[in-house]
């Protein structure tokens, strides 16, 4: 008899455990999978065209609400928890669930998931959302670029859209992004690489991908999302952390475990975090990893013009994921408009509508900052109803894109952009010289 199985996921590392571990494996039947954190997920399905032969009716994919009824209804022997940026202590609550019904619960090792490649590969993975991934894996593509290498990146995957479309999407042009239908959340991984002129792939089946990426690369990046592991094994692997959180590298699962594997660990947001928070976070590297090589940096902000917020009441537009299941309290947005004077920081609670609302609803802890949530043109048309009903003199934009180019935003705006700055030695550009030759 197939051990029946129920993947916990949120459209990525789900997915991928699946097609690397479970999609042409006889000895288990997946019956389904549930879903959390992406909006309108729940109720599709993982289709046959990418779910194998064994699969010819593909899965449903089901609201994690359901886990209890699904377990009950289909004699389930094993859950397996497949998605990332979450406390240790909900993990287990979600192990105690589980197995208080009687199935095994299980989290697939890097053994079982890990994809070689042909080439030389560098992981960029981080503690927690937020950290500064996106701008440490440019970076590393710059240096490796001076080198005369010809680099590819790999993105954590965001499939929101037609799955079997988004089996392998290449990234070059900013047409490509329109050509991929890409919400907000995808253009904020994928356009700041364009614009350095690096091509840039995502999708669903990581292998497919990789074999790809392959035959136009010399060396090829990770580009991690939340704070995942990566889905492929690693000759050099750099986890980024964050002093404005510190603690949170050995609470949140799987950060704890990037922290543990690194090769290099960069403390980000030196310039903006106090010093004891620093300090925290160089003991616990000491005791965690005592072998990492510890780069320090900074995100040293830019902004377009300081006329827009100086004595101004703002509104402030931050990235969406890492305000909420990333829980940063503030972004380049809030460091911009208190180093330039801003007169008020305007509470944007009361002028939102639609999914804006219900964001606020599912995460109270955002506060004062507004979330660029965008999974779809309908949240993405909520927000910009949302800016237009705010009382406020100008917005503050500090997202990874510019969202004026996706959204109508008629009120005074201001671009602010951070790229990563290491301080002291030794720097990124020394350590991946002496290991990429």
């Amino acid at each position: 008899m197939k051990k029946q199985v129920i993947i916990m996921g949120a459209a990525g590392r789900d997915f991928h455990n699946f097609n690397t571990y479970f999609r042409n494996n006889k000895e288990y039947e997946v019956v389904a999978f549930t879903a959390t954190q992406i909006p309108d997920i729940d109720g599709r399905k993982y289709p046959a065209e990418l779910a194998g032969e064994l699969y010819p009716n593909g899965i449903k994919i089901y609201d994690e609400s359901e886990l209890t009824n699904l377990i009950k209804n289909n004699k389930i022997d094993e859950v397996v928890f497949s998605y990332s940026d979450v406390t240790h202590e909900r993990v287990m609550h979600n192990a105690s669930l589980v197995n208080s019904l009687g199935p095994d619960f299980r989290l697939l090792g890097n053994d079982k998931t890990m994809i070689k490649s042909t080439k030389p590969l560098i992981s960029i993975v981080a503690s927690r959302t937020g950290c500064g991934k996106s701008q440490t894996s440019r970076r590393v593509v710059e240096i490796l670029t001076e080198m005369g290498k010809k680099v590819v990146s790999v993105r954590h995957p965001m499939p929101y859209g037609n799955l079997v479309e988004q089996k392998v999407q290449r990234f070059a042009e900013l047409s490509d992004l329109e050509k991929h239908n890409c919400t907000i959340e995808e253009m904020e991984e994928y356009e700041p690489h364009i614009n350095i002129g690096s091509i840039i792939y995502a999708g669903v089946d990581y292998e497919a991908i990789l074999r790809e990426a392959e035959k136009e690369a010399d060396v090829i990046i990770w580009d991690g999302g939340n704070n995942d592991t990566s889905f492929y094994k690693a000759d050099l692997t750099i986890t980024v952390v964050d002093p404005h959180r510190a603690g949170h590298e050995t609470k949140y699962y799987p950060g704890e475990t990037n922290l543990k594997m690194a090769d290099i660990i960069v403390i980000n947001k030196i310039d903006t975090a106090n010093s004891e928070d620093i300090d925290k976070l160089r003991d616990t590297i000491r005791k965690e990893n005592p072998n990492a090589v510890v780069v320090d940096g900074a995100s040293p902000i830019s902004v377009e013009d300081v006329d827009v917020i100086r004595n101004k009441k703002v509104l402030i537009v931050e990235d969406g994921p890492t305000l909420t299941h990333g829980e940063m309290k503030y972004g380049a947005g809030t460091v911009a408009a208190t180093k330039y004077g801003a007169k008020e920081i305007i509470d944007p609670r009361p002028f939102t509508v639609g999914s804006i609302t219900e964001t606020y609803e599912k995460y109270p802890e955002i506060g004062l900052l507004l979330p660029a949530m965008g999974y779809g043109k309908k949240q993405m048309k909520d927000l910009e109803k949302t800016i237009a009903k705010a009382d406020c003199d100008s917005v503050i934009i500090g997202t990874p894109i510019d969202l004026r180019r996706v959204i109508s935003i008629k009120k005074p705006s201001v671009r602010v952009t951070y790229d990563l700055q290491e301080i002291g030695k030794p720097t990124l550009k020394e350590l991946i010289t002496k290991e990429i030759k």
